[in-house]
């Protein structure tokens, strides 16, 4: 089962609507998905846990696996790193899952030059248009006029990417979520009616 189950790496700009399709397919299939954990270097958060939310790491264990290639990507936001490991995608994949990695568009073209086996399946969660995306962001009512205009070059990079030949094997204009949804969920769903037959095995 874990050899014929390919992990799909989902990315989509702030504001896409990709949360929402997650953890409605979440929902609606809660024995077949997880979400890898990945590793970081800063401290834990009140009421976060090691290995659930994520693995807790010194700098020297994370350089070590750097070393090693035990990461699929990593990256350093605000002094932190953080990353995916091989092991963590496998271990899902060994539990009878199906693995989802929740990346941006660097994570993306790094799991893309890892050469991982077996090979993701990339899906892109696009907005209808740029201005669409400026709406609900301004919607939410917590981003000032710098933090807005960020996530919006963000999602323009992340926006070109997808553009390029062969950068997803599927793109999803979530111009309406039901629709947006049924695409997402039609693209698994060999994979879900396989692992709801093995698990009734």
């Amino acid at each position: 089962m874990a050899s014929s189950i390919r992990p799909v790496v989902i990315s989509g700009p702030s504001g896409s609507g990709k949360s929402t399709l997650l953890n409605r397919l979440f929902t609606e299939f809660p024995d077949c998905f997880a979400f890898s954990v990945s590793h970081t270097t800063r401290k834990p958060r009140p009421g976060e846990e090691n290995g659930k939310d994520y693995y807790f790491v010194t700098m020297e264990d994370f350089e070590k696996l750097i070393a090693d290639k035990g990461f699929l990507e990593h990256a350093q936001f605000s002094g932190n790193r953080y990353g995916t490991s091989k092991k963590s995608v496998h271990d899902i994949l060994a539990s009878g899952r199906l693995c989802f990695l929740d990346v941006e568009i660097n994570g993306v073209k790094s799991i893309k030059a890892a050469g991982m086996t077996p090979a993701p399946r990339f899906v892109f969660i696009k907005p209808p248009s740029l201005e669409a995306l400026r709406s609900r962001l301004q919607g939410r009512g917590t981003e000032s006029a710098d933090s807005l205009q960020k996530r919006l070059d963000t999602a323009q990079e992340a926006l070109d990417y997808a553009d390029q030949p062969g950068s997803y094997d599927h793109i999803i204009v979530n111009d309406d979520v039901d629709v947006a949804y049924d695409k997402l969920k039609g693209i698994l769903i060999d994979d879900i009616k396989a692992l709801q037959q093995g698990k009734k095995k």
